[in-house]
């Protein structure tokens, strides 16, 4: 199994940034300041079109379970809307479903996660050695490295 990436300096090229990468970026968690890194140092952000999707979902469930007030809620969108006018997003294609099925078969995914991976190897057109792959889910970034992308 490959290492993951600890990088050091700036990254030029892209990278693919998987929800659980983009949720600590719009309120403060454990994992923020390593997200706030990370984000320094890669360049564009590539996502899945669902991303905002599940991003808002985790954000309201954190408000609703206690963890954002009524100003860090509203804070944590706007930085979710600042990010989404600026990443990239892989559109819902038939390519994609298919992708996310073959995934489903071959590795331990749930169906959100086949559907972020899928979106990353249809970004990198099937070619995921050089490229990157950000996020916090173990399943995830396990699968991720077993499709041959550096995972970060």
């Amino acid at each position: 199994m490959p290492a993951r990436a600890k990088p050091t300096a700036a990254i030029i090229a892209p990278a693919f940034w998987d929800t659980s990468a983009i949720v600590p970026l719009c309120c403060r968690q454990p994992q923020s300041s390593t997200a706030r890194q990370t984000a320094r140092l890669y360049g564009r952000q590539v996502v899945w079109w669902g991303t905002a999707i599940e991003a808002v979902s985790s954000l309201e469930r954190l408000s609703r379970e206690g963890h954002l007030n009524g100003g860090e809620r509203l804070q944590a969108l706007a930085r979710l809307d600042y990010l989404r006018n600026r990443w990239s997003e892989v559109q819902p294609l038939d390519e994609v479903r298919n992708l996310a099925e073959r995934l489903l078969r071959i590795h331990k995914l749930r169906s959100a996660e086949a559907l972020q991976l899928s979106a990353a190897q249809l970004w990198c057109s099937s070619r995921p050695r050089g490229r990157y792959f950000i996020g916090a889910d173990d399943r995830l970034t396990e699968a991720a490295e077993n499709e041959g992308f550096t995972v970060v």
